[in-house]
């Protein structure tokens, strides 16, 4: 892998985050876990580049978000698509998701996890964490289409401190 410098980041972020999909990851790598992510965006916020991320809080890989100052977001190449609907099905509770789907961790950086065969890491380091209310929708149908279980969101907003790219 070689590091780009983020003025140099040039991918469709509206393809790469909604059609690749990207693998979130945080933890060390004897102790991680990783799901796969759909929603997101890449853009500018207190004077630094940054992404906005969304865990729903039954998921595994909050309680990881939530304890690290840092975590990975990996985007592979189309022949591992099955990979990403590997992560995106099962849980970190139960299985091992990497050793299961056939991908490598290990660590580009201090402080973070990913994986040997993503084409594309982005470390981020989180900035601040909230927890979607559904009284704050302005379009209710929102929330009726995507949080019938009232289980919305918490976003995290991450300053993007290193990319990667093969």
């Amino acid at each position: 892998m070689k590091e780009i410098e983020i003025k140099n980041f040039n991918e469709n972020v509206i393809d790469l985050i909604g059609k690749e999909w990207m693998l979130i990851t945080a933890g060390s790598e004897k102790n991680y876990n990783t799901m796969t992510v759909s929603w997101g965006s890449v853009g500018f916020l207190w004077g630094k580049p940054v992404v906005m991320v969304y865990i729903r809080p039954q998921r595994y890989t909050l309680q990881f978000i939530d304890r690290e100052e840092s975590f990975s977001l990996s985007f592979f190449s189309e022949e591992y698509r099955s990979v990403l609907n590997l992560c995106g099905k099962r849980s970190g509770r139960d299985t091992d998701k990497a050793s299961e789907a056939g991908i490598t961790p290990f660590s580009p950086a201090s402080g973070i996890v990913s994986f040997k065969e993503a084409r594309l890491i982005i470390k981020c380091k989180k900035l601040f964490k909230t927890h979607l209310k559904s009284e704050d929708f302005i379009d209710k149908s929102i929330v009726s289409k995507w949080y019938s279980e009232n289980d919305l969101h918490y976003m995290f907003v991450a300053e993007i401190e290193n990319i990667w790219a093969k």
